[in-house]
């Protein structure tokens, strides 16, 4: 049986997003704000989404209208990231890190508020 040696996909070369998927919404009973659970690139996610940016923008990752983001890694359930309203728990690693860094795009055009969608 042959066997190859490949390394460890590098960073650079992951094409972020391609699979991205959410799994579930669940609007928050109280307030605004939606929690989004997904996979992506070998990451399981959890994030709490508001429509409109943060009163304080340390609270929102990267001017995301992200507030919470707990990121997994799927395949050993190691949690690779934490932020919630701040840096909790750092990216443990650069492909961690490349995943985090595709969410303040990605939200900025798929949970847009009512008011930005009437503008365009």
């Amino acid at each position: 049986m042959a066997t190859t040696n490949q390394k460890p996909q590098d960073a650079a070369d992951l094409d972020i997003g391609y699979d991205f998927e959410i799994l579930k919404t669940t609007r928050r009973a109280a307030g605004s704000g939606t929690w989004v659970i997904g996979r992506i690139a070998g990451y399981r996610f959890d994030a709490l989404v508001f429509p409109e940016h943060a009163e304080n923008p340390e609270w929102e990752l990267c001017d995301s209208r992200i507030s919470k983001l707990w990121l997994s890694r799927i395949a050993n359930k190691e949690t690779s990231f934490n932020w919630d309203r701040g840096l909790d728990i750092p990216a443990v690693s650069e492909n961690a890190q490349a995943v985090v860094d595709f969410f303040p795009t990605t939200w900025r055009h798929t949970f847009t508020s009512n008011n930005e969608r009437n503008k365009r």
